[in-house]
């Protein structure tokens, strides 16, 4: 599911190269009232960003505010304090490590702050996004492609939220995984995340447009969505609703002419029902690895990868991951792998106790209309038989879920 882009490509700026000149450029950015849009325009009418912040409060007046002051040079100082406190680093449009394909786009962010292996910027990347209250099979999906794709010689970048981006991250970050941030690429969200937030930043990388230490409101998400899309080769939506923050990013993904994929699911999942939505108006049906690599087709190999290679190994990524997963281990210190060599498992909730989501809840957001076997329920909350039953039990009673034959469970219809 493709749409041209019917207009030009803009000229690539000419990226500062003097620490000031990188000041002026993040000011300029900072300042109140200046977007993406504003930044572009102001630089095409006066040369630097440093003559665009002199005539700014002059802008303003003619555009009817009154006493306006851009953002300090002492204010810039201290985001790029801070930025160097983190680790992370100022990547400027045009600067040679600025992602090509985010370059591309009509609205690239003019900055980019950049945390952990800043090598994946080169890397060719695929986005797999989806419902936070992603289903079991959901999350295994993901799991599954992420690593297939990793294996493949693709980054892959998502959200860092709860759900289906986790799972992509967790399952790619031994192959490289990029994280887009709505808030400041050092703010924690969702807490929930937090250890997976700590190994992407060591063994992937961590990227935002927004401020340092910004916790992200409603409103960063949309523009945080069309870098996701931006950086990628295509869009693979995993699970979402009718209306959810995925289909914001498909839609983003259209607008700059790169390929949308989905995976179907059961019609009375409301979570799959942006899928088949997306399925429905055009976009590819993805079963695995190599739908994604036939829709993007061969442009999008990475290089690194021969013809006769890429595809037996994410095959046999694929057959190893689809087998039973092996009880779940910790994370040992210092890697980003299971100890049993998989992928790393979801974090410990570091929530007080007394806001844990209860069992039955977890159970009904992760089973759906299509079966799911016990025994996977089992593994994916990573809870004993004897603990799950019970309320396994007391649910089928209520008449909230229906076992079938062969050890699976379901909603009820």
């Amino acid at each position: 599911m493709t749409k041209t882009l019917y207009s030009s490509i803009p000229t690539p700026l000419t990226p500062p190269k003097l620490e000031e000149d990188r000041l002026s450029w993040l000011r300029l950015f900072r300042s109140r009232r200046v977007g993406v849009a504003t930044f572009h325009r102001l630089i095409d009418e006066h040369g630097t960003a440093a003559a665009a912040l002199e005539a700014l409060p002059e802008v303003a007046r003619a555009a009817g505010v009154a006493d306006y002051a851009p953002c300090s040079v002492e204010a810039a100082r201290a985001e790029m304090k801070a930025a160097r406190k983190c680790g992370a680093r100022l990547v400027c449009l045009g600067d040679p490590d600025y992602p090509a394909l985010l370059a591309e786009t009509a609205d690239a962010p003019p900055l980019l702050w950049a945390a952990g292996r800043t090598e994946l910027l080169h890397a060719p990347m695929i986005a797999l996004v989806g419902a936070r209250n992603a289903s079991s099979l959901g999350e295994r999906m993901a799991r599954l492609l992420a690593g297939a794709l990793g294996e493949a010689g693709f980054a892959v970048v998502s959200g860092l939220a709860r759900g289906i981006d986790a799972a992509a991250h967790g399952a790619s970050l031994r192959t490289g995984t990029v994280a887009v941030l709505a808030g400041g690429v050092d703010a924690v969200y969702p807490q929930e995340n937090a250890v997976l937030f700590r190994e992407i930043g060591r063994d992937g990388l961590r990227l935002s447009e927004q401020a340092i230490g910004l916790q992200p409101q409603s409103r960063h998400f949309p523009p945080r969505n069309r870098i996701i899309s931006g950086l990628a080769h295509g869009v693979v939506v995993v699970e979402a609703a009718a209306r959810s923050g995925s289909l914001i990013t498909a839609r983003a993904a259209l607008d700059q002419g790169r390929e949308v994929m989905a995976v179907p699911g059961h019609p009375f999942d409301a979570r799959a029902s942006g899928c088949n939505m997306l399925i429905r108006d055009g976009a590819r049906l993805v079963r695995g690895i190599d739908d994604i690599v036939e829709a993007l087709g061969p442009l999008a190999l990475p290089e690194k990868r021969v013809a006769s290679n890429w595809r037996d190994q994410a095959l046999q990524h694929q057959a190893a991951i689809s087998r039973p997963d092996p009880a779940r281990a910790p994370l040992r210190r210092g890697s980003g792998r299971a100890a049993n060599g998989g992928h790393p498992p979801a974090p410990a909730d570091p929530r007080p106790a007394a806001q844990v989501v209860p069992l039955h809840q977890q159970i009904l957001s992760r089973i759906g209309p299509s079966p799911i076997a016990e025994d996977q329920l089992i593994r994916d909350l990573g809870l004993p038989a004897s603990e799950l039953s019970p309320v396994l039990l007391a649910l089928e009673l209520e008449g909230r879920i229906a076992r079938q034959s062969g050890g699976l469970v379901s909603l009820a219809d």
